[in-house]
Order: structure tokens, then sequence, then C-alpha cells
């Protein structure tokens, strides 16, 4: 049978058949994993020669960059060891020591601490702007800028910003633009179609789907693609081939899963305004949210990550945390399963109370990645916890 044109085909099918194997290995209807350290020279033709897992250029990985490639309209794809490792190279291929880098405020914590800590250490200075106020963004500029990097939704009020003034701004000062688009997915959003030059995902969350693996992607112009693996080599930050498997088949339902999580998400955030116990529903699928207009324009759904907060103090929201019986208490996101944290006590620990407050962080904010169980049911377990709080 002849490969599928799978470029030319829905998301769906790409979804299911970009990157398989032509002709299937064995006759294997799935990718074998191909549990081997390192490939003989030559062994088969039309792939390189020298195949080795820390170089990320096995039988696993060239189908993985292909699909992603394929479902994110990118020239290439890497995958990486986990969403840091993706990030941190991809970061480290733009800039070298001596550059500045211009950077969205109020990032995921492992973003920010590296670009404090970390870039800083090796001679890369920052500035972080509000990425929602383009008309301040020039007085930040140096001759030394380089990038600019933002998030498609922000953890963990989400927050939308002016992503298509970020890719004006970029253009039109010669810069590199990276976005971290792990909390839409290319289900609900298309990065590289907008003009971004680079789009990176934590694999662990949405792309992969359940909870049972760590990885990383970086996808968009091939020579900074190529810088990132170039820097990916020498890390060692690369994912191991039972991995790469295990997200090849996360990825084929990832349509699926988004299109029902993103339904779950609106219903319950649209239950949880309407219920007198809780001050305040932070969700873009929501008319209340300060940027639904633009994200309506922008996306093709609105997630399913939601924030709430009840406004009557941290002991209340841990009663709540305590009272619920589907979704677990834990981090991370993106699984078929409902998880809610308390982020001033897990994925923002770190930062000054004051600054999380600066922020809009407050002690009772949950933060819900709502999965694919029956809306009604979780909306029914929502508020029979409200009840007992």
């Amino acid at each position: 049978m002849a490969e599928p044109t799978s470029g030319t085909h829905a998301l769906a099918t790409q979804l299911v058949h970009a990157g398989e194997l032509r002709p299937r290995f064995a006759g294997a209807v799935t990718l074998p994993v191909f549990q081997s350290s390192t490939f003989e020279f030559g062994a088969e033709e039309g792939h390189p020669a020298l195949q080795y897992i820390r170089l990320s250029n096995t039988p696993n990985h060239q189908a993985l960059h292909t699909k992603l490639a394929v479902i994110t309209g990118a020239e290439a794809a890497l995958v990486a060891g986990s969403g840091m490792a993706a990030i941190s190279a991809a970061l480290l291929g733009v800039l070298r020591a001596g550059d500045h880098l211009l950077a969205q405020r109020s990032l995921y914590g492992g973003t920010q601490g590296l670009i404090v800590d970390a870039l800083t250490a090796v001679g890369i200075e920052h500035t972080f702007v509000d990425a929602d106020a383009p008309e301040s963004w020039a007085a930040h500029l140096r001759p030394t800028t380089r990038a600019f990097y933002v998030e498609s939704v922000t953890n963990p009020l989400v927050q939308v910003a002016d992503l298509e003034a970020v890719v004006a701004f970029a253009r039109n000062h010669g810069l590199v633009s990276l976005i971290d688009n792990t909390f839409l997915s290319p289900v609900l959003f298309r990065p590289l179609d907008l003009g971004f030059d680079l789009e990176l995902h934590s694999a662990t969350k949405y792309l992969n789907g359940h909870s049972d693996i760590v990885a990383g992607v970086v996808v968009g112009r091939g020579e900074l693609v190529e810088h990132a693996a170039h820097r990916l080599k020498h890390y060692g930050g690369s994912l191991d081939p039972h991995a790469c498997f295990l997200l090849q088949r996360g990825l084929k339902t990832l349509e699926l899963r988004v299109e029902r999580q993103s339904a779950n998400a609106l219903a319950l955030a649209q239950a949880l305004e309407e219920h007198p116990a809780v001050s305040r529903v932070h969700y873009p699928g929501l008319a209340s949210h300060p940027r639904h207009e633009r994200a309506r324009r922008l996306f093709r759904g609105f997630g399913g990550m939601l924030a709430f907060e009840l406004g009557a103090g941290h002991e209340a929201a841990d009663r709540l945390l305590e009272t619920l019986t589907l979704p677990v208490f834990a981090p991370s996101l993106g699984g078929v399963e409902t998880l809610v944290i308390r982020p001033a006590i897990s994925s923002h620990a770190g930062v000054a109370p004051e600054e999380r407050r600066e922020q809009g962080i407050t002690d009772d904010l949950l933060r819900v990645s709502v999965g694919i169980e029956d809306a009604a049911d979780l909306i029914d377990d929502f508020m029979s916890a409200l009840a007992a709080t």
C-alpha cells in the first residue's frame, strides 16, 4: 500500500498516520520500540549512518519528529527528555553569552528559574515584560536583545497575552519568537501559523495525555530546531525509545482528549462561576475573562485548564481539596484524569508571598486540570464539596 499523504489531511488523520513507518516493520500495525542504544552503520537505506539514542535519531525518534512536524505545520521537530530539556535546548540554541532575552512576566516556575538562574550564570541577561502591554516593550530593547519568549496561556491564571503583537514586534526588531503552547496543544492553537519561530511543549501533559512519561518538544523553523538539537546532543537530554513509543501512542488520541477536556472545563467553569461560595473563576471561555474575545479569535477552543478562588482563605480551599472525590490532588496537568492543586503550596511554593500576591495568585486559588470524565459527574462532585466546605 502507498504511504498516506498525511500533510494534506485533517489533524485527526495526521495524528494517527503521520510518521508511521512505511513499509511497516515486520507488518506491525503499531510502531515497535527499538530498544537498542546504537545501530549498525548503513543497516537501512535512507536512514542516517549513525543512529544513537543520545543523538535522537533512532527509528522511534524519527517517527515522532515526522508526526510532530506534520501536526504543527513545522519545518522540523525535536523530542527531548522533558519539557525543561526542550525549553533549555531551544533558548540555548538561540542565545549566547552577552545576549539579552525579553520574556513574559509570570512564566511557568521552571522556565522562570532557568532564565533567572541558569541563563544568568552563563552571561545571558533578561527582562521580564508585561506581554499584554506591547506599547511598553520597545523601552526594554537593547542592541543585544535576540529573542522574545511567551506562553500561549499562563499558569495558573490562564491569562492570554497579545500574541499577535509579540509576533509583529519580534519580526520588526529581528528577534526570534518562542512560545510555550503546552496548555492548548496543536488542537486548539497553531502558533507557527501565526508567525512564531519556535513552539515548545511539555509533552508530559496533553501531547501524551496519560500521566505516564516525561517528555518535551521543540518544533518550528528548521535551522532553529537544528540549533536546539545540537545543544541537546551535548547536554544529553534525549528521550528514551520506550517513552517515544508512549508519546507516539498518546498523540493518536490527542484531538479526542483535548476536545472532551475543553468541553468539560467550560461546563465546570460555568457551574463554578454561578456558585455563591466561589468569588472568581479564571477561564478564557467565560465572557468574564478579560481576554475572552482575544481567545475566541486566536484559539479553536479554550482548553482544559481553569482556576478559581473561594475568597474565604486557604483553610476553606484545603477543606475543599479534602472533600473532593473524583479529582486527584496532584501536580502536572493534561492527563485523562482531573487533577487539582493549590499553587501557593505546590507550583508556586518557591515564589515569595508578596510576589505571588502581585501576580494575583491568592492563597485560596485552586488550579484544575480537567480530565475526560463525565462532565455531570465532575460538576456534581465540585458542587457537593463546595456545599460541605
